[in-house]
């Protein structure tokens, strides 16, 4: 698909169908993530790749949401704190980092007819105990994985003339 076309019909998806995912589809979201740009090339982040199949009751602990678990497979995308570049004032830049990360697997989901929604607000102690992660690894953003079951509807956005300034910040009003 062409990118302006895959980036506009991208969208969160809240209903799957329990169809599987062919190992090709998986690699190369795989390969997608490993190429997202990382602050320092540091790679900070690692992923989970849960099946779904008998785990719902345990999922839905981290989320609970029915539709997250409708899905064949649940990713959890984590940051390794120390792996993390640090800018001079002490800012890590993890978050950005896993966020970049992120991006590059939905749209690459997207590409392949897979669905995905970004979820942040999620269990974070329920999480951690899940997927076993050790102290210095964050859990950061989960999303369902698999097939739509359902279209995209209205994909509402600012306007550009509400996010993007030109030269200096200046509000409209």
């Amino acid at each position: 698909m062409e990118y302006y076309d895959l980036i506009n019909a991208r969208y969160s998806v809240r209903t799957y169908t329990n169809d599987k995912i062919d190992s090709k589809k998986i690699d190369k979201l795989l390969n997608a993530i490993r190429m997202a740009p990382t602050a320092a090339n540091r790679q900070p982040f690692r992923l989970i790749i849960a099946n779904t199949e008998g785990k719902s009751v345990e999922l839905r602990k981290i989320y609970d949401k029915k539709w997250f678990v409708q899905a064949p497979l649940v990713v959890c995308i984590c940051g390794v704190k120390d792996e993390a570049w640090v800018r001079g004032d002490g800012r890590s830049y993890l978050d950005v980092d896993v966020a970049i990360a992120m991006d590059h697997f939905i749209l690459a989901a997207a590409n392949e007819g897979l669905g995905s929604c970004w979820i942040a607000n999620f269990d974070q102690k329920e999480a951690r105990n899940y997927f076993k992660l050790p102290d210095n690894v964050e859990p950061i953003i989960l999303t369902p994985l698999g097939y739509p079951a359902d279209t995209l509807q209205n994909k509402r956005r600012k306007s550009l003339d509400q996010l993007v300034y030109r030269d200096i910040w200046q509000e409209t009003e």
